[in-house]
C-alpha cells in the first residue's frame, strides 16, 4: 500500500534519514522500530507530508502522496495535544470535520466509539479535567474515527495502563482485521512480537533491517532448542546436538542445546527419547528486544 523510496532528509550538514526505503504490505502491522533519534518521527512526518524529503519519493496506493491523500490517513503523533479548555464531544466533532466528516456523521460515530470505551459521560467534560490516559483514549477516538485506509500510531500505548493497553490492542488487531494498514512506531518489543506482522529497524538515520516479523526473528537465532525432561541424570552427549546448558529445576531437568548443523528435530528428538522422559521441546528463537540490542549496540 506505501512504499518510501530513497529517502533522505537533512537539515543543514546533519541527515536525519540517509537513502531509507520501506514497503508497507496493505492490510497488515508494519512496525517501524529504532532508538530515539533514529529518524523515525521523520520518516512519518514525510508521510503525512508535514515535512518533504530532501530526496527519495513516497507512494501511495501506486501514485505519489498528495495534500488530499493525507485524508485518508490518521495520525496519533507521540506528542500528545488537545485544547484544554474545550469540551471532549465539541473537540472531537472539531478534528473530524478536519477530515471531511460532517457534524451528523461525526457525531453518530463518536457516540458508537465512546460507548465502546466507556467514556459516555465524557462528552461535556472539558479536556482540562480530564487524566493523561482519558485524554489518550479521545485522541486513538479521533485518530481512527473517518476510518483512514492508512493508520499511523507512534507510541499509543504511553501512559495507559495494563488494562487500558490492552483495550487499544484489541482495537487495532479489529482495525487490522477489518482492512486497515498500520504502521505502529513503539520501544515496546513486546508488543512488536504480539502485533506486527512487518518491521523495519532505522538507526542514525540508516534502515538496518527491514520484513516479515517471525523470519526476521528465526534468521538471528542461534539454532538452539530447549528440553525439559525426566531424569535423575544430565543428558548424555549426542551426535545431533551438543550441550550448551542443563540444570537441575524443581521436578525436572531443564537443557539447552546448540543443533548440529544439517541436522532436523527428527534425529535430535530420536537421541533425546532414548536418552530420557522428554516433557517438552522447542525452538529458541529470539525475542524482539535482544534482536533490536543487538542490531543497534553493533559496532
Amino acid at each position: 500500500m506505501l512504499e518510501c523510496k530513497h529517502i533522505t532528509k537533512a537539515f543543514g550538514e546533519f541527515k536525519a534519514l540517509d537513502d531509507v526505503s520501506v514497503t508497507v504490505p496493505a492490510g497488515k502491522i508494519f512496525g517501524l522500530l529504532g532508538p530515539n533519534g533514529a529518524g523515525k518521527t521523520t520518516l512519518i512526518r514525510i508521510i503525512n507530508r508535514i515535512t518533504i524529503p530532501s530526496a527519495g519519493e513516497v507512494i501511495l496506493d501506486g501514485k505519489h502522496v498528495t495534500d488530499e491523500d493525507v485524508r485518508a490517513i490518521g495520525y496519533l503523533p507521540e506528542e500528545r495535544g488537545l485544547f484544554k479548555k474545550m469540551k471532549v464531544g465539541e473537540q472531537s466533532i472539531y478534528l473530524a470535520r478536519l477530515k471531511g466528516m460532517s457534524t451528523a456523521a461525526a457525531t453518530a460515530e463518536l457516540k458508537k466509539w465512546f460507548i465502546r470505551f466507556g467514556i459516555q459521560s465524557w462528552w461535556d467534560k472539558k479536556v482540562e479535567e480530564l487524566s493523561k490516559g482519558m485524554a489518550q483514549k479521545v485522541q486513538f477516538i479521533t485518530t481512527v474515527l473517518h476510518r483512514p485506509r492508512l493508520l499511523i500510531l507512534d507510541e499509543p500505548f504511553s501512559g495507559f495502563d495494563p488494562v487500558n493497553a490492552q483495550m487499544i490492542r484489541d482495537e487495532i488487531l479489529r482495525l487490522r482485521d477489518e482492512g486497515t494498514t498500520i504502521i505502529l512506531s513503539t520501544h515496546n518489543m513486546e508488543s512488536v512480537e504480539e502485533l506486527c506482522d512487518n518491521i523495519a529497524l532505522i538507526n542514525k538515520s540508516h534502515l538496518i533491517v527491514t520484513g516479515d516479523t517471525d523470519a526476521i526473528r528465526r534468521e538471528y537465532g542461534s539454532n538452539q532448542v530447549e528440553v525439559l525432561y525426566r531424569s535423575a541424570e544430565p543428558l548424555p552427549a549426542g551426535t545431533a546436538y551438543t550441550i550448551f546448558s542443563d540444570e537441575e529445576q524443581k521436578a525436572n531437568r531443564r537443557a539447552v542445546l546448540d543443533i548440529t548443523p544439517g541436522c532436523g528435530s527428527r534425529e535430535v528428538l530420536t537421541e533425546l527419547v532414548a536418552a530420557a522422559d522428554i516433557m517438552s521441546y522447542r525452538e529458541l528463537i529470539p525475542r524482539m528486544n535482544d534482536i533490536f540490542i543487538k542490531l543497534v549496540t553493533a559496532k
